[in-house]
């Protein structure tokens, strides 16, 4: 297998093909020159959580796009982020950010989604219809995260416009027009956000940003362009992942029209069903990681420098571990889904993904029950790793 399959559109609107094709080849597939492709549940799982196996993101960079590609301010902007740090400067920016960001507590934040929620059903609670990806599912988490960042709700259309021209570059492949659009998105967010700690350089309030600033451990402070970075990555992932899982999910249950009854007869079920649908249909379908050291998978030695292209999507319907995996079950108790990644890098904000997710899907269940897609006009996005839709019509 070579890696421009993991882009052919054609799983775009049914990746279940390519996860069968992932397990018939077996736990660890080459795929070019220390290249090595999983699908496997257990081979991705035991990765995760693996010390030996890390990022190297810089060496990516000019792997993909050549040497002179690493000075870019896009990519040198990037390699700030904890995301793509190996410890210990992973375990520094992330406990830095980890005081600010714990400092929220869900509670309230969740409360805080069920007003925008309610307020956006609001807006379309007239209607017979509207495209739910666009009027629902993206500017949900963009108010969210600017709230709690304490910026004009006003920026958020062009923020979270920005921010998914930015996520691009994290595909496996990327044309030079979408390379350029992801440049030119990361100059304008990294303007925006220097000025807002500037402004925010005395503050004492509690949103993000200021709580940044004041972050410290035994002396030691964010720098001016690792908040930056660190905002960004903030802003990335609480918007693109969960607008995407929100559209995943509406369109998951409509296909099982059981499960959706079952759930809108006990909403108790509500947290299950999310979690089953993040195992059914992830949005972040694919991480990448690299061996810092020889180590043994799946019964082969692996030598250092080896890049894994580890496949949440295809690990999350692994039949040796879930059965029926591509039918949703929302009493389903059994295996862990990796929607969230694991080990040092697990998601940091899943507790108010799961938050959002949860009252979103409570909102839409209780002011729209009667809401269908209208499946003749949905549009997948055709991305490799953040799948979800561009348009979701649905009428009620």
């Amino acid at each position: 297998m070579q890696l421009h399959e993991l882009m052919n559109p054609d799983y775009a609107d049914n990746p279940f093909a390519l996860y069968r094709k992932l397990h018939r080849q077996g736990p660890l597939i080459p795929a070019g020159n220390r290249i090595i492709i999983s699908g496997s549940h257990a081979v991705v799982d035991a990765l995760l959580n693996d010390r030996r196996v890390g990022k190297n993101y810089m060496e990516s960079v000019r792997l993909r796009f050549g040497e002179d590609a690493a000075d870019m301010p896009l990519f040198q902007g990037i390699s700030r982020m904890f995301l793509v740090l190996n410890p210990p400067d992973h375990n520094r920016l992330r406990g830095l950010v980890m005081k600010a960001f714990s400092a929220r507590e869900i509670k309230p934040l969740r409360e805080m989604a069920l007003t925008v929620a309610n307020e956006l059903v609001d807006a379309l609670a007239a209607h017979r219809t509207c495209d739910l990806a666009q009027a629902f599912a993206f500017p949900l988490p963009v108010r969210i995260i600017c709230r709690m960042l304490d910026v004009s709700e006003s920026d958020a259309p062009e923020l979270g416009r920005l921010t998914s021209a930015l996520v691009k570059v994290f595909d496996p492949q990327i044309s030079p027009a979408d390379l350029q659009a992801a440049a030119d998105a990361f100059s304008v967010l990294e303007s925006y956000f220097s000025a807002l700690i500037v402004s925010r350089r005395h503050s004492t309030a509690s949103d993000l940003v200021s709580l940044f600033l004041r972050s410290a451990s035994d002396g030691d402070r964010l720098s001016h362009d690792e908040i930056i970075a660190n905002v960004i990555l903030l802003f990335l992932a609480g918007h693109e992942t969960t607008s995407n899982m929100l559209c995943n999910t509406i369109l998951a249950l409509h296909d099982h029209p059981q499960e959706l009854a079952c759930l809108k007869q006990n909403h108790g079920l509500i947290p299950d069903a999310i979690q089953e649908c993040l195992r059914y249909d992830s949005s972040v379908q694919m991480l990448y990681r690299t061996t810092l050291e020889e180590i043994e998978v799946a019964g082969q030695l692996i030598p250092p420098g080896t890049r894994f292209f580890l496949s949440l999507g295809a690990a999350n319907h692994d039949p040796l571990v879930f059965t029926s995996p591509e039918r949703v079950n929302i009493r389903r108790h059994e295996g862990r889904c990796l929607a969230f990644g694991g080990g040092i890098h697990h998601c940091m904000g899943y507790r108010l993904a799961l938050a959002e997710m949860e009252v979103a899907l409570a909102v839409l269940l209780t002011r729209l029950p009667e809401m269908r897609p209208v499946t003749a006009g949905v549009r997948r996005n055709h991305r490799a790793n953040l799948r979800g839709v561009s348009a979701l019509p649905v009428e009620w």
